[in-house]
């Protein structure tokens, strides 16, 4: 198995990802966008501390059968606004939830607590709606990873966080792809601050080739950077989205999701814990046809390799701003 031709979450066929930042705030926001219409889509949360907004639109036994975009943004609650631009923007445009002649565009959206990175944060009127829209208007196939969208203000345990992406097409020609942003409570790098708990899944060097953890035995986790420089525990959450062309149902997209939360768990130290939102949404763009009996089962794994790979990206492919909070991975490491 290799990755899509630009190992991101686009080389899944239909889908599109907009960024836009306001590199003052030090926050932004990041939209999946369905090209063919309304994707069918659910998620999960494994996290103590989520920020959602329409998630329960995303049950099996919900009636809305699919949505028209997924948005990940900073901005904690504020952020949640993002959402309504996006959908103010796509109502502009015809799309929607059809209700007889009106038309309600379906937007899930999650954030993270990005509001004490040292963000200029004093605004007047909320940024997101127009952070939301500005994504939208960004659409493209070829996006930026690391310090951009709504990983712009983003931190771990010990390094600036980020926007990451990876994906995978598997032997059967199915895709499958990742989208997160990494703010985590934890690290993703382990306790000697040389290599990625991902090291096992990389693909050809895609986080810098510097392979597993050589420490013996289990080393304690060093005493974290991010809570001693915004002194509280609440500013955390890893958001991210899978995406497969295979086709699936909204019970099928709900397991995809809780799969991938192993991604999570392979890539952050701890993960998982009271102060994060961790979430995962999963979608189906229905490109191909229903996975195989031999595939179905595995989709899961996949799904999060791909969100483990697409971790380790996102840190290390974040880059340095004035008066950031925490330095980069590559600062400490001497790369540039």
């Amino acid at each position: 198995m290799t990755p899509g031709p630009r190992n991101l979450i686009t080389d899944v066929p239909g889908l599109s990802v907009g960024n836009a930042q306001d590199d003052r705030l030090k926050s932004g926001t990041t939209v999946l966008l369905s090209e063919d219409g309304p994707m069918t889509a659910s998620y999960a949360v494994m996290g103590g501390a989520p920020g959602t907004r329409d998630t329960d639109l995303l049950e099996p036994d919900k009636t809305v059968p699919g949505v028209d975009a997924l948005v990940l943004s900073g901005g904690s609650a504020f952020g949640l606004a993002a959402a309504q631009g996006v959908m103010e923007a796509l109502a502009d445009q015809g799309r929607g939830f059809a209700i007889h002649s009106a038309r309600v565009p379906i937007v899930p959206a999650a954030i993270i607590f990005d509001l004490l990175n040292n963000g200029d944060k004093a605004w007047v009127d909320n940024p997101y709606p127009a952070l939301g829209r500005q994504a939208l208007a960004n659409i493209t196939h070829d996006f930026a990873i690391g310090t951009a969208g709504a990983g712009t203000g983003a931190t771990d345990a010990q390094h600036k966080g980020g926007l990451g992406s990876a994906s995978l097409v598997l032997p059967d020609g199915t895709t499958i792809g990742a989208l997160v942003v990494v703010n985590a409570l934890g690290s993703a790098t382990t306790p000697s601050g040389q290599h990625f708990w991902a090291a096992p899944f990389e693909i050809e060097d895609e986080f810098g080739g510097l392979g597993p953890e050589t420490q013996p035995n289990l080393q304690a986790l060093p005493p974290s950077r991010k809570a001693a420089a915004m002194a509280q525990h609440g500013s955390n959450t890893t958001i991210g989205v899978v995406a497969t062309d295979a086709t699936l149902d909204k019970a099928a997209c709900k397991r995809l999701a809780t799969a991938a939360h192993d991604g999570f768990a392979r890539a952050l130290v701890p993960a998982h814990t009271p102060y994060d939102g961790d979430l995962i949404f999963a979608t189906s763009t229905a490109r191909r046809g229903s996975p195989s009996a031999d595939v179905m089962p595995m989709l899961g794994h996949y799904a999060a390799v791909c969100m483990a790979r697409a971790i380790a990206r996102a840190i290390w492919e974040a880059t340095a701003s004035d008066n950031d909070a925490l330095p980069t991975f590559r600062q400490e490491l001497g790369h540039t």
